[in-house]
């Protein structure tokens, strides 16, 4: 016979922030953030607190996306059997261990507001969903260990190097969390595993972007100059600039210091993690002051109203201009490239313009300055040559060298 209450399925899922009472000590509480777990109420006979008062304590039950009403009702009822027996719940009872996919999917909720963005958090359940889930997502979170482990990364440990050593560090994650949790005990097997090195040693392919030689980026840029569409406009700042995709596309007005000549792209869209200061040029600003008229929020708005251009909207431009074999971040190959070749700069300053981490911990903390001045005379000396007429080119590229 099933135990029934106040509660409905419906008014577990719709509830809002307080504590829900079921009846006999149950009670669902929902947090402000949202978060719903259950938790019981019971008084242990013949067992007195502090005070001198009957002890009455509250047990958590677990979270109610996980446990349901029925669960709960038949985990209370649990509960209170002991108390009336005189047993103390906390020492008696079983815990009800959940599945790794179980507490995988929970420990992927509670990070959510961590995320450097949506397709991030995204993208770290669907590496467990893909290739842990099928073969250890339904065995209790206490019973993994390095034997289940090698069942997911085994397969894919040659053939998809760097799935397999996220899919690891995922794995390890989940793990730790649960061992905090108190679900496990020990060293987590993906460590032990790692120090056994039980899974052969993979050199890893460095994948290039295919770039386009520096030699042909003024043509391509002129023929970019004649198209009006947003994208047009988009790629030419980021050839000039050297950014990554996101970076440009993400741009602000509010990042843009017009009388400094400065754009300042904050830390949470750079790959370092740090602000990034990036030199304006008479090119790019005669690429972007003409669109501060559309008064969007970004500076290269998409389809949408205040929304940015979308990823591909660069690439596919390539395509209908039917420059093949070429991909939007291989402009800043092409960029460094000319960089050694022809400005013949110091490795630091093109590595900078780049936004790449340039040299150790120590050698970073003693060179704090960004190059800033160094960076925009570089800069200046790009947009000269990306954006010339077909006859100062030769000149460009000759007197670069002097």
């Amino acid at each position: 016979m099933a135990l029934t209450g106040k509660l409905t399925k419906k008014l577990v899922e719709n509830l809002g922030p307080g504590r829900h009472g079921d009846g006999s000590g149950l009670y669902l509480v929902v947090d402000p953030s949202g978060a719903r777990r259950w938790i019981v109420r019971v008084v242990v006979k013949g067992q007195k607190n502090k005070k001198g008062a009957p002890l009455r304590t509250d047990f958590g039950l677990g979270g109610a996306d996980i446990v349901t009403l029925n669960q709960a009702r038949d985990r209370a009822l649990e509960y209170r059997r002991m108390a009336k027996q005189g047993l103390n719940p906390r020492f008696n009872a079983k815990r009800e261990v959940p599945s790794f996919e179980e507490f995988a999917k929970q420990v992927h909720i509670d990070r959510m507001p961590t995320w450097k963005n949506a397709k991030h958090g995204q993208q770290w359940i669907n590496t467990l969903r893909d290739y842990a889930f099928p073969k250890i997502g339904r065995m209790p979170i206490d019973s993994i260990g390095q034997p289940e482990v090698m069942m997911c990364l085994a397969p894919i440990w040659t053939e998809k190097h760097e799935t397999a050593k996220r899919l690891a560090q995922r794995i390890k994650t989940v793990l730790d969390v649960a061992r905090s949790k108190g679900f496990r005990s020990g060293e987590n097997p993906v460590t032990a595993i790692k120090d056994a090195q039980a899974l052969p040693k993979v050199k890893a392919k460095v994948k290039h972007h295919n770039a386009m030689r520096w030699q042909d980026v003024p043509a391509f840029y002129a023929d970019l100059k004649t198209r009006d569409a947003m994208a047009a406009r988009a790629l030419m700042f980021t050839c000039l600039t050297g950014s990554r995709t996101g970076e440009a596309l993400g741009l602000r007005w509010e990042e843009i210091d017009f009388d400094a000549r400065l754009w300042t792209c904050p830390a949470i869209r750079m790959k370092t993690g740090e602000d990034h200061r990036v030199p304006l040029t008479d090119e790019m600003l005669a690429i972007i002051e003409p669109l501060k008229a559309m008064q969007s929020e970004y500076v290269f708005e998409g389809q949408k109203r205040h929304k940015p251009l979308s990823n591909m909207s660069m690439l596919m431009l390539l395509r209908r201009m039917q420059v093949e074999g070429v991909t939007v971040h291989g402009f800043r190959s092409t960029f460094r490239d000319w960089a050694s070749e022809v400005a013949n700069v110091p490795r630091e300053v093109a590595e900078m313009s780049l936004a790449h981490t340039v040299g150790s911990n120590v050698e970073r903390a003693y060179a704090r300055s960004d190059l800033l001045e160094k960076r925009r005379a570089l800069m200046d000396r790009w947009s000269e040559y990306v954006s010339a007429s077909h006859g100062n080119i030769v000149d460009l590229v000759a007197g670069a060298g002097k």
